[in-house]
């Protein structure tokens, strides 16, 4: 150890913890797959990490609800205390039985999102999971997103296939089923 030194690194004033790494890190492999292989594939390989991720937070919330599935009166609460517990900043414009519509003013990578729109995959399918898989189907459109410069998001969730829904942009999720 050089015993010249001040002070040791420790002490150093450089920002860098847990939550900015794995921010960052998921950013750059985000930016480095829409670089390599393009958008519509860097936000299919997002898609099925997000999906996965999804099952286990569905899994979660209906344990601590203590229910087998979440009810659709329940889905908007779950969705939205999630990105709450993840810092994001998620709130609900309307709902009904068809759809869910939510805002958010903050998005729970921070600054790391912008120009990686690929990272909105997580919020589509982790949304569209937990949808699905308690209500049987969903269908993700991400209207606005704070990845492509918006100043906040607006999702909408199709909580049922209708004109409205197969017109607009996004994607359909269809809860698992079970082959015996």
């Amino acid at each position: 150890m050089n015993k010249s030194l001040n002070h040791s690194a420790e002490n150093l004033s450089i920002s860098w913890e847990r939550d900015l790494f794995l921010r960052t890190l998921i950013r750059e492999l985000s930016g480095t797959l829409q670089e390599v292989v393009g958008l519509e594939e860097a936000s299919g390989f997002i898609s099925v990490v997000a999906q996965t991720i999804g099952k286990q937070i569905n899994q979660d919330y209906r344990s601590a609800l203590c229910v087998s599935k979440i009810s659709r009166e329940q889905i908007a609460d779950v969705l939205v205390d999630l990105k709450r517990r993840i810092q994001g900043g998620f709130y609900i414009i309307e709902q009904n039985e068809e759809k869910i519509v939510l805002g958010n003013r903050v998005c729970p990578f921070g600054e790391k999102v912008l120009d990686r729109p690929a990272m909105c995959m997580m919020t589509s399918n982790i949304f569209g999971t937990i949808a699905a898989d308690n209500l049987g189907y969903a269908k993700v459109e991400l209207q606005e997103t704070i990845a492509k410069g918006a100043s906040g998001c607006k999702v909408i969730v199709y909580l049922k296939p209708t004109e409205e829904s197969e017109d607009a942009e996004g994607r359909e999720y269809f809860s698992a089923v079970e082959v015996v």
